[in-house]
């Protein structure tokens, strides 16, 4: 069964319910056991409903500071990196196409570096800089692996994938230069590059919200768009359809997104390429589909690699970025492997 727009209800409810379940679960998790139970009451207790939370003070303020926060910063940054990956693949119609792979995060992670080292001489608030030098340095990092890999290689698979990792590593090593100019700033500026989702709280959620909601809203709406697109150019154009601008649209949006997330959680690879593939398996090609039903799953899965990467080996922490590369390496190399395959 499907809505007006083309999104599959049932899996629609399943990325939903999957969510919630794992924000539950992400909050409970930890030294401190709460029961999703207890969890569910003391938020209805802070709505005018007569609610009586069972929680003391002290589990209130972990629940509402640091948990809460948590999660919601999990669900966002997973929506926004996987819609951003199935946005990307759309576009460049390859399923490779990934913002850690495109050179997008890696634009977006020299943007907020350079702001971190040398932000308290630009003026205003150093902070609020990172996400819009995020934007510009991924908007570049894409743009470079794009042109380099239609010049050089003829836009195929493989070639798009060898310009972006050969950007990104240009793009790291620009980074690493920068790095050594603000020694003071060193150990916060690894310690963002490995991934990490607990640092500020509820202020992260509110320097991203705007970017998100852009964003994540810019790319829902062109998923018609993208459907035009796969038909081919020629065919998109006889029906209305201006490729170019289409691309920048969606390049823009994406980019955005791939940009607020990295510029609040640092370098998290893979989930562009994980959740849009799984989900494609699901509710099948089209776009319409694929990415709402991307956001709600996308959100899902990094809320439980979180707390994956929380619980592990507590009360250490691993960083976010280690545990998705674990899990997505060998989902790339699958991909990999079933897209030649079918190119051959």
């Amino acid at each position: 069964m499907k809505g007006g727009v083309g999104v599959p209800v049932g899996w629609a409810a399943a990325g939903a319910v999957a969510l919630v379940a794992a924000g539950l679960f992400g909050i409970s998790a930890g030294a401190a056991s709460l029961s999703a139970a207890d969890i569910v009451r003391h938020l209805l207790s802070l709505l005018p409903f007569g609610v009586e939370s069972p929680l003391t003070e002290r589990q209130a303020a972990l629940l509402v500071e640091l948990r809460l926060p948590r999660v919601v910063m999990g669900a966002i940054v997973g929506a926004l990196l996987a819609t951003a990956g199935g946005a990307y693949q759309g576009v460049f119609r390859n399923p490779l196409a990934d913002p850690f792979l495109l050179g997008a995060a890696a634009g977006a992670g020299l943007g907020a570096t350079l702001v971190m080292v040398f932000g308290q001489e630009l003026g205003g608030s150093p902070r609020a800089l990172v996400p819009v030098a995020a934007f510009v340095g991924a908007l570049l990092g894409v743009a470079a692996a794009y042109l380099l890999g239609s010049t050089a290689g003829g836009g195929g698979t493989a070639s798009l994938v060898l310009a972006g990792v050969a950007v990104s590593s240009f793009l790291s090593a620009a980074q690493t230069l920068v790095q050594q100019m603000g020694v003071d700033q060193l150990q916060r500026i690894y310690a963002w590059l490995l991934g990490g989702l607990g640092r500020d709280g509820w202020n992260d959620v509110r320097l991203i919200a705007p970017y998100a909601v852009v964003g994540l809203a810019v790319l829902l709406l062109c998923g018609y768009l993208l459907d035009m697109l796969a038909l081919g150019d020629d065919k998109a154009v006889s029906l209305g359809l201006n490729p170019a601008a289409v691309r920048i649209v969606v390049i823009g949006a994406a980019s955005l997104a791939t940009a607020a997330a990295v510029s609040v959680s640092g370098l998290i690879g893979f989930v562009g390429i994980v959740v849009p593939h799984v989900v494609r398996r699901l509710v099948g090609s089209n776009y319409r589909a694929i990415l709402p039903v991307t956001v709600l799953f996308g959100g899902a899965f990094l809320v439980l690699v979180d707390i994956v990467a929380r619980t592990l080996v507590s009360p250490a922490e691993l960083p976010i970025g280690v545990v998705t590369a674990f899990l997505g390496a060998p989902f790339f190399v699958l991909i990999l492997r079933t897209t030649r395959h079918r190119s051959t």
